[in-house]
């Protein structure tokens, strides 16, 4: 086995752990970020984004529920249902919205945003 190099840092967690009791707004959680690539943990209970607000975002997304589920909502009238295990990658400048996530249990997420 090679020694770790100690000019590296290192980073270890569980994405079901330390899940806030009080879940009144999303939480969103950086869990790693170099140049363009951004990886974070997204909480929902039940949360959907504003009615007026779409996400137009710069980069692509890549997203997996963990836990949970969710339907998005695009600008073209085109919706998906994402169960556990389900992923999808949105292109950026993909107009889109979170339409539902479950309440019990709440919504998991992992996005990675890159490009």
């Amino acid at each position: 086995m090679l020694p770790l190099k100690p000019n590296k840092i290192m980073s270890r967690g569980n994405l079901f752990q330390h899940i806030p009791t009080d879940l009144s707004e999303e939480v969103f959680e950086t869990l790693a970020q170099s140049g363009a690539v951004k990886i974070e943990r997204i909480v929902s209970r039940g949360h959907t984004s504003p009615p007026s607000g779409w996400y137009d975002q710069a980069q692509d997304e890549w997203v997996i529920v963990l836990q949970g589920s969710a339907t998005l909502a695009f600008a073209d009238g085109a919706t998906v249902d994402l169960r556990e295990g389900d992923y999808l990658t949105i292109p950026a400048h993909r107009r889109h919205r979170v339409a539902s996530t479950s309440s019990q249990p709440e919504t998991v997420w992992l996005a990675v945003h890159y490009g």
